[in-house]
């Protein structure tokens, strides 16, 4: 039997997921107090040639997770578990890159939820989301 490979839990820049990588996902900046991400929206799109619901929600998980485990870290429970994500789409985007912040409601011991605010290059509020995680100690 081989050895266990150690995996890190905390993300980083450089490898936000395999998902996030695939729909172009860039992470500009982490914390548990503020996560900034952009999305390009070519690639991302619906029938209609408008940005996805589905890749608003994924950009929306993806902040809103990072922020979640950053908070966890500090409390020793660094492993963040999506456990409810909400998303109202505003206006539709047809190029360019969004961009969303996450920032927190709540920090608690078991639970982090966060607002995102996705907004497209002229700042128009395209989505607003928010994520509940459940916060576990690592295994």
């Amino acid at each position: 039997m081989e050895p266990a490979t150690e995996v890190s839990i905390v993300p980083t820049k450089a490898n936000p997921g395999a998902l996030a990588e695939r729909i172009g996902i860039t992470i500009l900046e982490v914390s548990a107090e503020r996560v900034v991400g952009t999305m390009p929206v070519e690639g991302n799109t619906q029938p209609l040639g408008l940005l996805h619901g589905g890749a608003s929600a994924a950009l929306a998980e993806t902040l809103g997770s990072y922020g979640a485990v950053m908070h966890g870290i500090t409390i020793g429970r660094p492993v963040a578990v999506g456990i409810e994500l909400n998303a109202t789409h505003h206006r539709g985007a047809r190029s360019g890159i969004v961009t969303g912040v996450a920032t927190p409601v709540h920090r608690g011991g078991t639970i982090a939820t966060y607002e995102i605010v996705i907004t497209d290059q002229d700042g128009a509020r395209v989505c607003s989301a928010r994520l509940t995680c459940f916060l576990r100690a690592a295994s």
